[in-house]
């Protein structure tokens, strides 16, 4: 990893994942398996990803993976390689073809891993040929994925503040792209209290890594003001060579976790801008408690599903605002009683029964007259 080193190298970064990560420099990354067992990896199983897919895989949007390049996998299809690096696509560390599976591999009935939004467009950009690389060549990158489309660009990369990168992340926060960074990992002293950039950057949508109880990772950077967490032990993951790699470890695969559910609420709600998208994967979070743990782990489920609350400033825009209070007056109130008026009322009424009365008693008592010839009638005797 860098360390304070990495603050003061202008050119100097890293990609965010465990030392064994390591390739040598004639293309060789560590070997994968080439089958997995059966059993489903725990942070498909904790997140819940199939269960979103009832709403939405990320069909229609555009994830640029700006990493070490990818190679192919049967699982993985891959829109369009951008090389910064001018080696060929070939991914020669293997992380890149891990974020990007993480991100996207199709599900295959009987294959335990799958991606968290298979439908969704990847775009890679390869901006290093090793574990380090050039800033210069990760600026144009991420020019690289917003000149491509991208609305999800996955940055599992940590480096120092520059103002190259800086404006970099900002032109992209400013064309609505959904910047989603790796908050970087601590291997020692030296690099414990600095922060990594982009993710640091404000905006940007840090990514902490946890392992299966949801709690921050001992590895995980607590300097980095971390948005969200993502599963970043004992990860599996597609890798070069058609097979897969078991026990990866970092911030660099918890990101891609990430970025899958911006793509899949991009997906899901495509009116929503990008810092909306960023705020509400943070609110739907497991929730999350100390330092680096941000929101907690983050919920793709709920992400798709929770009816936020409307504040203008604060909060994501999904339900719709309250409608505004009626302006005073704006409906009359009722006239007071008028009791002179129910008095009235009420004696005409009186005054009707008793005529109806009196009427139908000389219909019933006239005819009786008249047939008697007005005479009283008799009084018989016991």
């Amino acid at each position: 990893m860098i360390g304070r080193a990495l603050v003061a190298s202008a050119l100097a970064l890293q990609l965010v994942a465990a030392p064994a990560m390591a390739a040598d420099e004639d293309c060789n990354p560590k070997k994968g398996l080439l089958k997995l067992p059966a059993s489903e990896p725990w942070a498909q199983k904790r997140l819940d990803i199939k269960n979103a897919w009832r709403l939405t895989q990320g069909a229609g949007v555009t994830v640029a993976i700006v990493d070490s390049g990818v190679d192919y996998h049967p699982q993985m299809q891959i829109s369009k390689i951008i090389d910064e690096t001018h080696t060929n696509y070939r991914d020669c560390v293997g992380h890149g073809t891990a974020v990007a599976g993480i991100v996207s591999a199709r599900y295959y009935a009987g294959v335990p891993f799958h991606g968290v939004a298979p439908q969704a467009e990847i775009v890679v950009i390869k901006q290093s040929n090793k574990t380090e690389g050039d800033v210069a060549k990760l600026v144009n990158g991420i020019d690289d994925a917003v000149a491509a489309g991208a609305e999800v660009i996955n940055i599992s990369v940590r480096a120092s503040d520059q103002p190259a990168l800086r404006a970099a992340v900002q032109r992209a926060l400013d064309r609505d792209v959904v910047v989603v960074a790796a908050a970087g990992n601590v291997t020692g002293p030296d690099d414990e209290d600095v922060p990594a950039y982009p993710a640091a950057y404000e905006g940007v949508l840090a990514v902490g890594a946890a392992g299966p109880d949801g709690r921050r990772a001992d590895s995980s950077n607590a300097a980095t003001p971390v948005g969200v967490l993502g599963p970043g032990v004992d990860i599996t993951a597609p890798w070069p060579g058609r097979g897969y790699m078991r026990g990866l470890e970092g911030t660099s695969f918890a990101t891609p976790y990430v970025a899958g559910t911006a793509a899949l609420v991009r997906a899901r709600f495509p009116k929503l801008t990008q810092d909306q998208v960023r705020r509400r994967i943070i609110a739907t979070a497991d929730g999350g408690t100390g330092a680096g743990a941000g929101a907690g782990m983050v919920n793709p489920l709920l992400a798709l599903t929770a009816v936020l609350p409307y504040e203008e400033a604060s909060a994501p825009v999904v339900a719709e605002p309250p409608q505004p209070a009626l302006p005073p007056g704006a409906i009359a109130k009722a006239p007071p009683r008028d009791q002179r008026a129910v008095d009235v009322s009420m004696a005409v009424g009186v005054g009707v029964l008793i005529t109806v009365m009196v009427v139908g008693a000389l219909a019933l008592l006239v005819p009786l007259g008249r047939r008697r010839g007005w005479r009283a009638g008799r009084v018989s005797g016991t």
